[in-house]
């Protein structure tokens, strides 16, 4: 691990960056061409990145995402300056008085006394900054849904709408199983509502989710490192076929299935 840098150092490096980023506006071709609009699909791309760095666990990689998105806040902001709209001082102060609001328990006479409180504090400000009619209205509409499903729910529990205990919550996910088995019973080959069905199983991901969340997993890390096994797997699968001749494509199930074992041992 690097040696830590003072507050000197870093105010230093930080103003490097900021000059640089005024040399590539003013004098690169590509960086002078850039909007806002065009930087967008950009930085939702280096976000996803910085995901996969931190699901990794690689701290060099985490250290340069988390540079790449930092160039993209610089960007922005030197283009709002360009604009007129803002720039780094007022986007900074901005957020700090954000932070202060928002932290009545540190910076004002209001008590907290654990996560859950803070929680509630932060949403019930955030409400009243904003002026949404609903405590969900500031859960951006172009979230994943798994992810949206997760931000929905936190919402609802900032204000304290909630269940009390996890087997409340796993008897909502076995209620919602039953009502699916019920649309799509495996069992029966007769044709389904599709509609229905489709239904019956968005409400059972959205129950599954919110036990996750009771119980401190986090789904979409989850279901990410549920991803990832699967690929590795299926690429020794994939390997070890071709090394001994095999194409998949021309392969039984329990044929694929000695190799997929095999990868399980890995």
């Amino acid at each position: 691990m690097t040696n830590l840098s003072t507050r000197a150092e870093k105010l230093a490096a930080f103003d490097r960056l900021l000059t640089i980023m005024d040399e590539l506006r003013e004098q690169c071709p590509w960086d002078k061409k850039q909007t806002t609009e065009s930087l967008r699909h950009l930085t939702i791309e280096e976000t996803f990145e910085l995901s996969d760095a931190i699901l990794e666990g690689d701290p060099d990689e985490i250290q340069k995402e988390l540079g790449d998105i930092l160039l993209h806040i610089v960007f922005y902001a030197r283009i709002g300056s360009e604009e007129g709209n803002f720039d780094m001082k007022t986007m900074m102060d901005s957020l700090c008085e954000k932070l202060i609001r928002r932290h009545p328990h540190i910076y004002g006479d209001t008590h907290a006394e654990d996560e859950d409180a803070v929680k509630q504090n932060w949403e019930k400000i955030k409400l009243n900054e904003k002026g949404n009619k609903s405590v969900l209205g500031g859960v951006p509409k172009s979230l994943p849904a798994l992810i949206k499903a997760m931000r929905i729910q936190e919402k609802a529990r900032g204000v304290g709408f909630d269940w009390e205990e996890k087997n409340q919550v796993w008897e909502k996910v076995e209620e919602e199983m039953q009502e699916f088995k019920a649309e799509f019973n495996v069992d029966n080959d007769a044709e389904i509502d599709l509609e229905k069905a489709s239904g019956e199983f968005g409400d059972l991901l959205f129950s599954l989710i919110n036990y996750a969340r009771f119980i401190a997993i986090n789904p979409e890390e989850a279901l990410e490192r549920t991803n990832k096994k699967f690929i590795k797997r299926f690429q020794y699968l994939e390997a070890a076929a071709k090394s001994s001749g095999k194409n998949l494509s021309e392969m039984t199930l329990a044929e694929m299935d000695v190799y997929w074992n095999e990868a399980k041992r890995k």
